[in-house]
């Protein structure tokens, strides 16, 4: 094997071992930090240059999700020995996200990373970041976009097929009328997420409706959840991230809908884990958020010192897989250690 691959084997299989890690961002109007060092020790014949890599997603303060995908940034920076710099809106806005990527790209950074939520509204400036020679990696949305743009990589979870798991799983546990609840209109991925459950509700001669939600109107959110999961003969709710979870366990538990109608979740959170551990949430779909803040790192830094990267075009699928109640106590432990 050459000795030039070395490197990003022993990276890559280093952390493909450990799994993945949790954390939160910041609320700032415009989330942004810093982190990584350009004076770490190269090894031996290893270029000792600083490589700098800007980050640019759309994940919500209110979200822990986003947390997850920035301790993986940060660890892999450090394991690197390069500046990284992370920013997101502080709430879903692809105008300001288009704000920042610009931004980011006046800087010339040697790579970027964007989440690609809205192609449509973030397409042009994708294209300027490329057009001006930055290497650009797609994490956690964008799946079906990434190409059209020339971003070289997509690192995440193919949202369709991980609706569709969820939809089976959903099915096979007796469902036939769902809802999905979408807590960030406008957000690509997750439409097709609730498409794909639907799908494969329809498989088996069941349906599923999407219903919207407000995460800035805690109160509000839980009304509308509760009110479509007790009307319509309502048998299975499928929640599409933590922030969309936690105002469903509680209108469950006002209105003593457990053991009633069936409860599911994208993405892994605290309340999250504590729900699968009293078996209230049939499970949660986890995408290794981990994986998503790591790798583009690694990838981008090999790419810079070496012109080491994964075939242009690649997919690179961090999930889908479940967490149910028999893994919710080991998955528990390893957020306790930071790996999760």
């Amino acid at each position: 094997m050459p000795r030039i691959l070395m490197p990003v084997l022993a990276v890559v299989v280093g952390l493909l071992a450990a799994g993945c890690d949790n954390g939160k961002q910041s609320a700032a109007p415009l989330v942004s930090s810093t982190s990584g060092t350009a004076t770490a020790q190269a090894p031996p014949g290893r270029p000792t240059r600083n490589v700098r890599i800007m980050i640019v997603t759309h994940g919500q303060a209110s979200d822990p999700f986003w947390a997850v995908v920035k301790k993986g940034i940060d660890e892999a920076a450090r394991d690197l020995g390069v500046t990284v710099s992370y920013q997101a809106p502080d709430i879903f806005d692809a105008t300001r996200m288009t704000r920042l990527i610009d931004l980011a790209v006046a800087t010339r950074p040697d790579g970027l990373i964007v989440s690609i939520p809205d192609a449509t509204g973030l397409g042009a400036s994708i294209r300027l970041a490329v057009q001006s020679g930055i290497p650009v990696v797609a994490i956690n949305s964008g799946a079906a976009a990434f190409r059209q743009l020339g971003v070289l990589l997509f690192i995440g979870q193919p949202e369709f097929a991980a609706g569709l798991g969820a939809g089976r799983r959903m099915a096979a546990a007796g469902v036939r009328n769902a809802v999905c609840v979408d807590h960030e209109v406008g957000n690509a991925s997750l439409v097709a997420r609730c498409r794909g459950f639907a799908a494969a509700l329809a498989k088996v001669g069941g349906q599923s409706r999407v219903i919207t939600v407000d995460l800035q109107n805690q109160a509000q959110a839980e009304a509308r959840i509760a009110a479509a999961a007790s009307s319509g003969g309502v048998d299975g709710v499928l929640t599409l991230g933590p922030g969309g979870a936690v105002p469903a366990l509680k209108a469950f538990g006002e209105k003593r809908l457990f053991g009633k109608v069936k409860l599911a979740t994208f993405d892994l959170g605290p309340d999250v884990l504590r729900a699968l551990s009293k078996r209230r949430l049939l499970f949660a779909v986890d995408q290794q958020p981990y994986l998503q803040g790591y790798l583009p790192v690694l990838f981008l830094t090999q790419r810079k010192l070496y012109g080491l990267i994964p075939a242009a075009g690649t997919v690179i699928p961090t999930g889908p897989d479940f967490v149910t109640a028999a893994d919710a106590a080991l998955v528990q432990r390893l957020t306790d250690a930071g790996i999760r």
